[in-house]
């Protein structure tokens, strides 16, 4: 579902070249929930931007369903942006001046989807936001900001969701709901999960860890909480 080959990501820093990512293999299966951790500074987000699309790297290529992505045009990278990878930042990026149900409607809208409006109340559902549905982002707790930008990353359906640092901004309890949240839809809807974090506790539920250092994969381990789960 996931495949980076040799990938690398420079970038120039005054008169130095800084890598960010270097030479970096990985392969993620469908339907498989990686945690990235490592260190500030190690290439998590960067490698969470390539794997997404947002940003292309220096060299080597990138897979999302075994189409190369590196060479593609942007506006044919949206477009399988769009049809397949759902994206949940740290800051929560939702539109102000919508509402909580608005925020999720209209994507589905601007895709064209069948139905939006049901699809949109049935996930703002998902996520335990039925009776604030109608609350502007002011309006709203941090926890719950970030259950709708979550609602709004699925609603396209997406076959691969990327989380960078989804928890960061929130207190131990909302952070453990979000964190449930997303390991639930993963489970129940066959997503692809790729989560970035600097917890581990987090980490160590996921079905595998990778650990990023000065832009390299150091170790790649199945948790042994996940471990236990399958036995």
């Amino acid at each position: 579902m996931i495949r980076l080959e040799r990938v690398t990501r420079t970038v120039t820093s005054g008169a130095e070249q800084l890598t960010i990512l270097d030479a970096v293999d990985l392969f993620v299966p469908a339907g498989q929930f990686i945690a990235v951790t490592g260190p500030s500074g190690s290439g998590k987000s960067t490698l969470l931007s390539l794997v997404a699309g947002l940003d292309a790297p220096t060299s080597g290529d990138v897979f999302l369903a075994q189409q190369r992505i590196t060479q593609m045009r942007e506006d044919a990278l949206a477009d399988l942006r769009g049809a397949m990878v759902g994206i949940v930042f740290q800051s929560f990026h939702l539109i102000p001046s919508l509402t909580a149900y608005e925020n999720v409607l209209v994507p589905m809208e601007l895709a064209n989807q069948a139905d939006p409006a049901h699809h949109a109340r049935s996930l703002i559902e998902a996520v335990g936001l039925s009776d604030r549905a109608h609350h502007y982002p002011s309006q709203l707790s941090g926890g719950e900001q970030q259950r709708v930008a979550i609602a709004r990353a699925f609603a396209n359906r997406p076959s691969i969701l990327l989380a960078d640092e989804p928890t960061g901004n929130l207190d131990t309890v909302n952070g453990a709901k979000i964190f449930d949240l997303l390991v639930g839809l993963n489970r129940q809807r066959g997503t692809t999960l790729m989560l970035v974090t600097h917890e581990q506790a987090l980490a160590g539920a996921a079905d595998r860890q990778i650990t990023l250092n000065a832009g390299r994969i150091v170790a790649d381990v199945m948790p042994r909480a996940a471990a236990e789960g399958v036995r």
